[in-house]
């Protein structure tokens, strides 16, 4: 035991839960020790048992015994005066969990074999478990016990000349797994160091997938299958190419069909645009008997969702009023439970257990019907002319005979259109004196009072209106107008020699032809008399087009892409952009008309 005193401390004898040398050793299933103590308090009220090492748990509660080997080596180490440097050491020293036996002889290979000048190069050690020659990294004392017994390694060595015989169980885990030269230890001086043990991490587990040094693999891995990194990378190493020729393969077909996507987006797109067009034309139609119908629907809808909506109120009323008996219920069982009268309890509990008498609900809900089901029906037979057109559409798609009638189709397309774009300003010698206007001439609002103006024969003094400052005489023309959020505007062209005094009849005998909208929502082109235009689509941007030469103004849905209605006159003279933001309506239509940039859309 004096050889084997020399070398262990107290870290091997401690209980990792008091830190202090074992009293009543006493071994858990997984194999780590504590004190007897320690450990029932530890698991003293717990219902789920588990190891405060390993963490690995017990569903029933280990029944404990003395480990009396380890006891007598632990009261033969404490005579011997160890510990007695415990408080310089500290740590935890009962993680190592292996028998008693394993334990010493552990811990004198580590220190027979602990290289003097590179302590982290202890891997140079594992050369002599293979029973090569001695490192020139080895110590004195290590080339002195190899000499000593030839062809024997230094534990061996160590123990013949002290009279020990060598442990079968150490060189059988030793001998009995795969070892490292000398080169390739000392070739791992730049590898990563193993936290625990300071040792160089060489050793692949394919067991459990993780990178270990020597020391874990004796202690933890000793029955898994283990390599060397370098002979696991070259294994991988061949399987590069494969895996690198699969994901090119991949990259091609994801390439290929990004190919194939974007031509099915194209197709797409041209569907769309002929179907959009279609849809326009007949929807058009369509709407006209659909408005017929649909003040009647309304008011069917709001009759049943006010029938509905009684309803709903007399089931909840009633629902709270079970919910408020089955509380007061509740209460009552709660002081029951809590009183001490235990005859009260029993003869009052038969009567509170029962729930009060209550109605099923599973099948109640609220009355979802609409009741427009007849109107549908009325609608079907307004329109029973399209049924058959519709039943084509869906079959062959839109025909052409479809789509010509569409004034859209006559007049240039919106793309086309756009390409006319010019930079239209408004002219501050024109605008009425309520309107306020821009610095940049680009925007007009209606404002909350009479301004100081020059009456110049050119501004208009009762018609609420701005004309452009660019005059159209020839050639083609557009330019866009933001209306969100506005009730009411008026947007077109006036022809130069229009009056501008006093009150003005606006239609296009007296040389005005633009687009009205009033109350939000009707849309209508001033003509003799005026007349609605049907747009289901509120506009947002307005698009204007001017043909000089073929007297016609143009007005297009600019978001929705639609064409709204197109003036066919003949122009004498020239015309100019005129633009109306109409009175504000109390603070409801304050949004000003803004000129805006023209951008190109598909």
């Amino acid at each position: 035991m004096s050889l084997y005193g020399g070398f262990l401390t107290d870290e091997q004898f401690q209980c990792s839960i008091c830190l202090d040398v074992f009293t009543n050793p006493s071994s858990t299933p997984c194999g780590h020790s504590f004190c007897m103590a320690c450990i029932s308090r530890y698991w003293d009220g717990l219902k789920i048992c588990q190891c405060p090492l390993c963490k690995k748990t017990f569903q029933k509660r280990p029944e404990l015994q003395i480990n009396r080997t380890l006891r007598e080596i632990t009261e033969q180490f404490r005579s011997m005066g160890g510990g007695a440097d415990r408080d310089k050491r500290g740590g935890l020293g009962g993680g190592r969990g292996c028998t008693t036996n394993n334990f010493l002889f552990d811990e004198l290979k580590r220190k027979l074999h602990r290289p003097q000048q590179k302590p982290r190069m202890v891997m140079n050690c594992d050369a002599y478990f293979q029973g090569e020659s001695t490192p020139k990294s080895s110590s004195p004392v290590t080339t002195s016990l190899a000499s000593s017994v030839p062809n024997q390694n230094p534990i061996a060595a160590s123990n013949h000349t002290s009279g020990i015989p060598p442990p079968p169980l150490f060189f059988t885990r030793l001998h009995g797994q795969k070892r490292f030269s000398v080169s390739e230890a000392t070739n791992s001086q730049h590898l990563p160091v193993c936290e625990l043990h300071h040792r160089g991490i060489l050793i692949y587990c394919r067991t459990d997938r993780e990178c270990i040094c020597p020391e874990c693999e004796t202690e933890d891995h000793p029955d898994h299958d283990t390599v060397t990194v370098e002979d696991e990378w070259m294994q991988i190493k061949a399987q590069l190419q494969v895996s690198e020729q699969e994901i090119q393969d991949m990259i091609r077909e994801r390439l290929m069909k990004i190919k194939e996507i974007r031509a099915s987006v194209s197709e797409l797109e041209l569907a769309v645009e002929r179907e959009t067009a279609g849809s326009v034309c007949l929807f058009s139609a369509m709407v006209s008997a659909i408005e017929c119908s649909q003040a009647e629907l309304m008011e069917v809808v709001e009759m049943s969702r006010r029938a509905a909506e009684l309803q709903a109120n007399a089931l909840i009323l009633q629902l709270e009023l079970e919910v408020e008996e089955l509380r007061r219920r509740e209460t009552e069982l709660t002081e029951l439970g809590q009183s001490d009268n235990h005859i009260h309890c029993v003869k009052t509990f038969p009567v509170l257990s029962n729930p009060p008498p209550a109605k099923d609900w599973s099948e109640v809900s609220v009355n979802s019907d609409l009741g427009t089901r007849s109107i549908y029906r009325s609608m079907a037979a307004l329109m029973k002319g399209y049924q058959k057109e519709l039943k084509g559409i869906a079959e062959t798609g839109f025909p052409a005979s479809v789509l010509e009638p569409i004034p859209l189709q006559t007049q240039p397309r919106a793309k086309t259109v756009q390409e006319y774009a010019v930079d239209v300003t408004l002219d501050s010698s024109t605008a009425h004196p309520r309107l306020i206007l821009t610095e940049d001439m680009k925007s007009v609002r209606y404002g909350d009072r009479y301004q100081l103006l020059p009456c110049n024969p050119e501004r208009f003094d009762k018609v609420v209106c701005v004309l452009g400052k660019e005059a159209i005489s020839s050639g083609r023309h557009y330019w866009e107008v933001e209306v969100g959020g506005k009730t009411e505007w008026d947007l077109g062209v006036a022809r130069q020699s229009v009056v501008r005094k006093g009150k003005i009849e606006v239609t296009p005998r007296n040389g005005f032809w633009f687009l009205s909208l009033r109350e939000k929502s009707k849309c209508a082109f001033r003509s003799e008399p005026s007349s609605d235009v049907l747009t289901h689509v509120q506009p947002n941007k307005i698009g204007v087009f001017v043909d000089f030469e073929k007297g016609q103004v143009s007005f297009y849905n600019v978001d929705a892409k639609i064409h709204i209605y197109t003036f066919h006159d003949t122009f004498t003279e020239c015309v100019y952009p005129f633009f109306s933001p109409c009175t504000n309506k109390s603070g409801k239509n304050d949004r000003p008309l803004v000129i805006t940039q023209v951008n190109m859309t598909e």
